[in-house]
């Protein structure tokens, strides 16, 4: 029987979101093929999302960043969180070598915890990455020149990530240079009929009104402008959290008999962080996307700018997002066009295809 081993980064839903299309693409030439999925994100993700056959070991496999909210990365308790990771290296190393002895998979693939490449080596399994970015490349401008322990740190993660026999650069991506061997692919998209007409009828929306997804990732917003969302004619919104008192203008996506992707490709207008699943669905979509940027997170520069030449982008300011001045760039954004055609989201297929091998 395939096995494929998959650890997967609990650092909200974005590698999850990369991983699923490349099982279901795999799963379409290895009809038999078992998937152990070694992650802290919940069973709940993939039940509506992964066709493979699959099992979930519920172990976290790397910190990634501390946030407060989906906006923030709180950079001491980033580096503490490490200290704790790294202070049980040896042991987390044991099980990991363990668990995948007894599971004896072909292939390990990993999005992108920088451990499981090492502990593949160490159980004699090759490992391939699958990411458009590294832990290493995210935390390294954050590294205190004070403090050596960053530095070795990032030693380790470098060093981990080098034992990777192959590196899949999703793209748009970051140059993964910790890895010897690195082979671009295209992006990766969950893509899905548009149910427009389904939904708006389900939430009472009619033609006249724009209907805007709030999509800010596995890591939950604290707060929304709701009383300036309620005054905002014109706009209906849906959110993942409820408001503070109902309104007839805001609406749950947990109420709404549709997946994510689906969502994406209904509505209006996306309003989002610059997250690697959201921004390529909305692109592959045609769906307009207002953006609130971090300007601390390594992945976020190639998103931008992949949005403003395949799709239809407007920057909004924390400040105004947290205000609710979010009309304006609303309005703005119907003005932009698309400076050329997206690339087909090749990048489960390539995946697939590049990984069938190592089951021959």
């Amino acid at each position: 029987m395939p096995i494929i081993w998959c650890a997967i980064s609990g650092h909200g839903y974005g590698h999850a979101a990369q991983v699923v299309p490349v099982l279901n693409e795999l799963g379409r030439f290895l009809p038999n093929l078992q998937a152990i999925l070694r992650t802290a994100v919940p069973a709940a993700f993939f039940r509506r999302r992964l066709t493979t056959p699959w099992t979930l070991q519920s172990v976290e496999q790397d910190v990634g960043c501390i946030q407060n909210g989906p906006l923030v990365i709180d950079i001491p308790a980033t580096w503490e969180a490490h200290d704790q990771f790294h202070a049980g290296w040896e042991q987390r190393m044991a099980k990991e070598v363990a668990a995948m002895r007894a599971a004896a998979p072909q292939v390990i693939v990993a999005d992108t915890p920088y451990l499981t490449a090492s502990a593949g080596k160490e159980a004699g399994i090759p490992t391939v990455a699958l990411a458009n970015f590294t832990w290493h490349e995210t935390l390294k401008p954050f590294a205190d020149p004070e403090k050596p322990q960053h530095q070795a740190i990032l030693n380790t993660m470098q060093h981990s990530y080098g034992h990777a026999a192959l590196a899949l650069r999703i793209a748009p991506g970051l140059p993964l240079s910790v890895f010897s061997n690195v082979v671009d692919i295209g992006p990766i998209a969950e893509t899905a009929h548009s149910r427009r007409e389904d939904i708006r009828k389900h939430l009472g929306v009619n033609e006249s009104e724009r209907l805007v997804l709030l999509a800010f990732g596995g890591i939950a917003l604290e707060s929304l402008p709701w009383e300036q969302m309620q005054q905002m004619q014109g706009y209906h919104f849906i959110v993942s959290t409820p408001p503070i008192r109902p309104s007839p203008r805001i609406h749950v996506d947990s109420t709404i008999p549709h997946s994510f992707s689906t969502l994406i490709a209904s509505v209006d207008l996306v309003m989002t962080k610059p997250g690697y699943g959201t921004i390529i669905e909305a692109v592959t979509h045609g769906v307009p996307v207002v953006y609130v940027r971090r300007y601390n997170f390594a992945d976020e520069p190639p998103l931008v700018e992949f949005l403003h030449q395949y799709g239809r982008g407007q920057e909004l300011s924390l400040i105004d997002f947290l205000a609710g001045k979010w009309q304006p760039a609303f309005e703005a954004i119907y003005c932009t066009r698309p400076s050329a055609i997206p690339p087909p989201s090749t990048g489960a297929a390539d995946a697939s295809r590049l990984l069938l091998p190592f089951f021959q």
